[in-house]
């Protein structure tokens, strides 16, 4: 069991029931999984780049990623229906704790003037979404065999009715959210 889930069982999961005044163990708000996608534009025009982002991203996550197509064409972009524009992965149980451990207490503060994470990002049902600029901020990541630097987006899903539920969850699991 990793630390984050250990100290949910332990700790969290009373403050939150205590806070909100929930009557029912299964109304306590818990993470139910964490989806990562990474866009990959270039695809369009040079297919092996998409290849290096699925190891990266596999390299960042423990788990193999999968590839994402187009759903419709725009002509604007040269995209046809179909084609391989970018990968995500989705964690549940141990491998999504062990991810949120490294994103919160690893990868996070390697973020040059790290002041938190935006506290707005919510979208309105307790689910939180983040965004990352840089694949270098974590530590499985050889600096040497990156060929360009990709962001990527970090959805949070939780079981919580609302945004302030979620927020107070985040936050008692160690999310360093930006202090307004």
């Amino acid at each position: 069991m990793d630390a984050i889930q250990k100290k949910y069982n332990e700790q969290v999961k009373s403050k939150l029931q205590e806070e909100f005044g929930l009557k029912n163990v299964m109304e306590i708000p818990k993470l139910e999984k964490i989806v990562i996608n990474m866009g990959v534009g270039e695809a369009i025009g040079n297919i092996k780049v998409l290849d290096s982002a699925v190891e990266q991203l596999s390299q960042i996550v423990g788990q193999r990623a999968v590839i994402t197509r187009a759903k419709k064409s725009i002509s604007n972009f040269k995209l046809r229906e179909g084609m391989p524009i970018g990968c995500r992965v989705t964690l549940r149980g141990d491998r999504m704790y062990q991810f949120f451990n490294r994103l919160v207490n690893v990868a996070l503060p390697r973020v040059r003037d790290f002041r938190g994470v935006p506290t707005k990002s919510f979208d309105g049902r307790g689910n939180y979404t983040l965004g990352v600029k840089d694949q270098l901020i974590f530590p499985e990541i050889d600096y040497g065999k990156i060929d360009k630097s990709r962001g990527m987006n970090v959805c949070i899903v939780t079981t919580a009715e609302n945004d302030d539920h979620a927020r107070s969850l985040l936050a008692h699991l160690g999310m360093p959210f930006r202090k307004n």
